[in-house]
């Protein structure tokens, strides 16, 4: 298996080493679409990113220069969805995964907009 092209990416301290994906997985562990839109953006206008493993907490330098596709994984699109034109004038491309679950009457997701709403937004 290829592993991912290796770059440098200079940062404001300088270059440092970094990975330059050709796919992106966005926010399996964070929902970015929901509640980092902003951040993904301003990342996404420098160039790269900074991901730290969760796993084992060392940082890793993501070049966006590469990227041709962002996958986008979500339980609420709907804050991201008016930025997505954004990508398509860089030619991203770019796909939702959203986990569309409904424990409103238990609680458990209280920021949650409605299952309705959510669904509406991509819909």
């Amino acid at each position: 298996m290829k592993a991912w092209n290796k770059v440098m990416i200079d940062t404001p301290h300088g270059e440092v080493p970094g990975v330059a994906p050709i796919i992106i997985s966005a926010s399996r562990a964070t929902d970015i679409p929901a509640f980092y839109s902003d951040w993904f953006f301003e990342r996404l206008k420098a160039g790269y990113l900074k991901w730290i493993n969760p796993f084992n907490r060392k940082a890793q330098y993501v070049s966006m220069a590469a990227a041709r596709v962002i996958v986008l994984w979500t339980k609420n699109p709907a804050p991201i969805m008016m930025r997505l034109a954004e990508l398509e004038m860089r030619d991203i491309n770019y796909y939702f995964t959203v986990t569309v679950n409904d424990y409103e009457a238990e609680g458990l997701e209280p920021g949650l907009p409605a299952l309705d709403a959510r669904i509406d937004s991509f819909v």
